[in-house]
């Protein structure tokens, strides 16, 4: 009896791997597919100049969200799992430490990955930046809907709610499950500029989650994150380092700084709850599941890397 039990846990923990996996590649293809598809249509409706206009660009933020929450159903109604499951509720300190690392993240890590985009910059690589609709009086709302809460939503339950929290069911260690997650999250989004910013907030956000057992605090802090950026190029305040003096510069990114260091060694070294140790259990059957979406991320993560050196 024993022994089918363990059985038993196993294949579980394998179909969970996989059916994660396989949730990552259909984001992934379908977020190329409805990518090529509105744009397509677009370009047939909208005329030469369609790619500047602000319905096309909440189209394009609006086809990844829709991958996203494609690949989320299909996840659950294969996996006969409870949509529940990545939103329990959790203890209230996990929030505020999801926004102070938000915090740190934001103001502090940001000038890091800043550092790193002038030395790509110093290599010849010129970055397309990033188009957001018009943010003007009230068009900031619909703004904050499609750009702040879709995503806050969505990619926290794919990324931490399915993939980090299956990882470790799987029998993951802690570090592994963080790691890996907040890689995936980072290649998916296909910037090579961002790449270490975004591998730093997805494998946060990760161990939030998991110490949490809960995606609530991270979707907070990912609305948080997104919501104050558009607010601050709302008011005209995109470089917000810039329009502050010396002072106000270096006690902002001391303190920020200080609430993520605090954050992080807390969750680290002093929280408990699912400390799991060890590698990677059934990596086979993740990897194979997510090969397809891992290819398809890589193919464009190295195609925007080479026109950025092209037409740098």
């Amino acid at each position: 009896m024993e022994q089918n039990g363990t059985e038993q846990l196993e294949q579980w923990r394998r179909k969970g791997l996989t059916e994660s996996g396989i949730s990552y590649s259909v984001a992934a293809v379908l977020s190329i597919l409805i990518a090529f598809l509105m744009s397509a249509i677009s370009s047939a409706i909208g005329g030469e100049h369609y790619a500047e206009q602000n319905w096309y660009l909440y189209l394009a933020y609006l086809s990844a969200q829709i991958a996203f929450c494609v690949a989320i159903v299909f996840y659950f109604l294969r996996s006969k799992e409870s949509v529940k499951a990545p939103v329990q509720r959790c203890r209230p300190k996990y929030f505020l430490i999801a926004l102070l690392l938000e915090f740190g993240l934001l103001f502090s890590l940001s000038e890091l990955n800043g550092l790193f985009v002038s030395g790509l910059g110093k290599l010849g690589y010129s970055s397309g930046g990033v188009s957001v609709p018009d943010l003007s009086g009230w068009n900031l709302l619909p703004a904050i809907l499609v750009i702040g809460v879709l995503p806050a939503v969505f990619e926290e339950t794919l990324f931490r709610g399915v993939l980090a929290r299956k990882m470790h069911e799987g029998g993951w260690g802690l570090a592994p499950a963080v790691l890996i997650s907040g890689a995936l999250f980072s290649l998916f989004h296909g910037k090579p500029e961002q790449t270490i910013y975004q591998f730093l907030c997805g494998s946060c956000f990760a161990l939030v989650a998991l110490r949490a057992g809960s995606v609530l605090p991270t979707m907070l802090a990912h609305f948080v994150n997104n919501a104050l950026i558009l607010t601050l190029t709302s008011f005209g305040y995109e470089n917000l380092f810039a329009a502050l003096p010396l002072w106000g510069y270096i006690l902002l990114v001391v303190s920020s700084a200080v609430c993520f260091l605090g954050a992080l060694v807390y969750l680290i070294f002093l929280e408990k709850r699912g400390n799991q140790r060890g590698g990677i259990k059934e990596g086979v059957s993740f990897f194979m599941a997510a090969g397809g979406g891992i290819l398809i991320c890589a193919v464009e993560w190295i195609a925007v890397l080479v026109t950025g050196f092209v037409h740098g």
